[in-house]
């Protein structure tokens, strides 16, 4: 059996999101056969993603009858518009935004960074909110960064994720009173002197609103994609418009819409109440054509696993942990689409 035969059995494998089969869409970047294996490479483009992981799947049963050993491995171009030279080992750098603060943003950026953890994927948490760092105390980070002989940061890890905060640059307590060009210069040497090695992913936790933080990460840094967290009132819709239009006018992809806070099941009488409103990011969402990644409810316990250092997304009976999961599914399945799609638009 030759590589075209492989491919045109590899034609019968489907693409669910984009609508035709594998080998049209060019997502096989190579195939290559000899006496004892089948290697090929496929444009797969986030990890551990459900979607990707299927797509996988089928590729192996499609060819489960070979007489040789197949051996699947996954690249994505970045394309020509990347800059190689920042961050060269990370395979997807996923911004968590909202315009405003006091929406859990924070949180969900915890969360989605230790749900890519939990799936298999190697992850690093960037906590890039400059006046407000508190992620080590989300994770319970005790352990500070190290430096090298050559001046390099290692990052701590905490719960098989790397980790760097501007917590770490300042004294406990102390408040951060800078201006753009020292947030600038701060970022980038983040960016360039901290040994992130490879990974599959980065989230980085950015402030809230459309500053200078924002500037200098979409300027700098090769953002794959961005999350909008907001909370279903209209306050903090209006200000979610806001961040959909900055990372619109950067031609970042939008992965898509959480609503986090969405209703608060009263442990006493089991009652239901939409404190903040209800279905709200739903409806931005669609009123942007944007995915809707999922909605999170106001539960104690995302608070206390906050407090405590315990990402909710971790307990495996929690309602709210359920939520973060489906979430962190959907946020890697829709970077899935968006790197298949760049990779097939380039052939």
């Amino acid at each position: 059996m030759d590589e075209n035969a492989i491919l045109d059995r590899l034609s019968a494998v489907k693409d669910p999101d984009l609508g035709d089969d594998i080998v049209s869409l060019g997502l096989v970047n190579d195939v290559t056969v000899d006496d004892g294996t089948v290697a090929i490479d496929l444009a797969l483009g986030a990890p551990y993603s459900p979607t990707e992981t299927a797509m996988a799947g089928a590729v192996r049963e499609e060819l489960a009858d070979l007489d040789r050993e197949l051996e699947l491995s996954a690249s994505v171009d970045a394309g020509p518009s990347a800059d190689e030279s920042v961050l060269p080992g990370v395979e997807n750098i996923i911004a968590v935004a909202s315009g405003k603060g006091g929406v859990g943003k924070s949180t969900v950026a915890v969360n989605l960074a230790a749900g890519l953890s939990e799936m298999g994927a190697s992850v690093g948490l960037f906590d890039a909110d400059i006046y407000g760092p508190n992620v080590p105390r989300m994770i319970e980070a005790d352990e500070r960064p190290k430096a090298t002989h050559e001046e390099t940061i290692i990052p701590p890890e905490r719960y098989g994720m790397e980790l760097m905060s501007m917590d770490f640059l300042v004294g406990e307590d102390d408040p951060v009173i800078w201006r753009g060009p020292m947030v600038h210069k701060v970022l980038t040497q983040l960016w360039e002197d901290v040994e992130w090695g490879r990974l599959d992913y980065m989230v980085v936790d950015l402030p809230p609103g459309t500053g200078d933080t924002q500037l200098t990460l979409l300027q700098s840094v090769p953002v794959s994609g961005a999350v909008i967290v907001t909370t279903p009132q209209e306050v903090a819709i209006d200000d979610a418009r806001k961040g959909l239009r900055m990372f619109g006018k950067h031609d970042t992809p939008v992965l898509g819409i959480v609503e986090n806070m969405s209703g608060f099941v009263c442990p006493d009488c089991g009652g239901e109440h939409d404190i903040f409103g209800s279905g709200g990011g739903r409806e931005f969402a669609d009123d942007n054509d944007m995915p809707f990644l999922g909605e999170v409810p106001l539960d104690t316990s995302v608070r206390e696993g906050g407090d405590s250092g315990a990402p909710i997304v971790l307990e495996t009976d929690s309602e709210a942990g359920a939520a973060f999961r489906e979430f962190a599914d959907e946020t890697a399945n829709m970077q899935g689409i968006v790197r298949r799609r760049q990779a097939s638009e380039r052939r």
